[in-house]
């Protein structure tokens, strides 16, 4: 099905793939506006920039969203849809009333839950077992307007973010590739949300991978795996330097009674593996982390067999 004049703001991998849809769905694709890298940040995602050059879409990098001449190039093309596709800046109303039939967004949960930043983080942060991925009109509040499409994903007990995003890629990907059909007929659902029933977070940054050690197994574990490399890694720190845990597996109590606690946490050697004994009582197995250039494995056979005792709380 052809049809359908679009400017496209976006970024990331959902932003290539969601282009990548719109071309092979046969959409009219004007102009893609995206940003410049951030050069203290790691790009492990593909360019949205290089994928519009390679499809002969024109491509603009604004400073922001509300720049005059980018409206001004927009009111030109008079598109029928503008869609964001993980564009990192809110969209103005008076930009987005430019589209004669709707500007859509396409955001990385199952809204209204994690509305707001790093969605996919969240959730696994947050022990979430589902996410996926919605297209819902944009409005003035974010990830707020109704829904046309979502589509769920498993968050299984021992998926990293980046496993959990590989999903949601693909569930963006069908969503759009559904929808765009009854978009052009005009006759797209609209199913208002309550967010009431939702959630908002907002952005992360690395200090936000310290671990409190007074948590439980669980929620340590669920931080591990929600900022695993190639987000910036869970950490500790230590008089000898800080120690990134980057995956780890939960094992239970292995023996420990319910009413077992620690009064702290720690990690101890045991028939050469890492395990983590938390506040709780519950272990974790030390599957993946560094302490400078040495494994984390490494570094505590070198240290040791007395167990390491942890920090008390997420800033000491």
């Amino acid at each position: 099905m052809t049809g359908g004049r679009c400017v496209v703001f976006g970024y990331s991998e959902v932003g290539v793939r969601c282009l990548k849809a719109l071309h092979s769905l046969g959409a009219e694709l004007a102009l893609v506006v995206t940003h410049e890298d951030d050069p203290a940040e790691h790009r492990w995602y593909g360019s949205v920039a290089d994928t519009a050059r390679d499809l002969g879409v024109p491509v603009t990098m604004p400073a922001s969203a509300a720049d005059p001449a980018l409206r001004s190039s927009i009111e030109r093309i008079a598109p029928d849809f503008i869609f964001s596709f993980y564009y990192r800046h809110m969209i103005a109303p008076e930009l987005l009333a430019l589209a004669g039939r709707g500007a859509l967004n396409m955001h990385g949960s199952l809204l209204p839950k994690f509305r707001g930043r790093a969605p996919v983080n969240w959730a696994v942060a947050k022990g979430a077992t589902e996410t996926g991925a919605t297209l819902h009109h944009m409005v003035g509040k974010p990830d707020a307007g109704d829904i046309v499409g979502q589509l769920a994903v498993p968050i299984l007990g021992d998926d990293t973010a980046q496993e959990v995003f590989g999903k949601v890629l693909v569930a963006a990907e069908v969503v759009l590739w559904r929808a765009w059909p009854a978009l052009l007929r005009g006759d797209a659902p609209r199913l208002p949300q309550d967010l009431s029933q939702g959630s908002y977070f907002g952005r992360r940054r690395p200090e936000d991978g310290r671990i409190d050690w007074r948590a439980s197994a669980r929620e340590v574990h669920d931080l591990v795996r929600a900022v695993a490399p190639p987000y910036p890694g869970a950490f500790t720190d230590l008089p000898e330097g800080r120690l990134f845990i980057h995956r780890t597996r939960r094992l239970g109590r292995t023996g420990a009674t319910a009413d077992d606690r620690h009064a702290r946490a720690r990690i101890v050697l045991r028939e050469d593996r890492a395990l983590i004994e938390c506040a709780d009582g519950e272990h974790l197995a030390l599957l993946d982390g560094k302490m400078g250039d040495l494994s984390a494995l490494e570094w505590l056979r070198r240290r040791g067999s007395s167990p390491l005792v942890l920090p008390d709380g997420p800033t000491a």
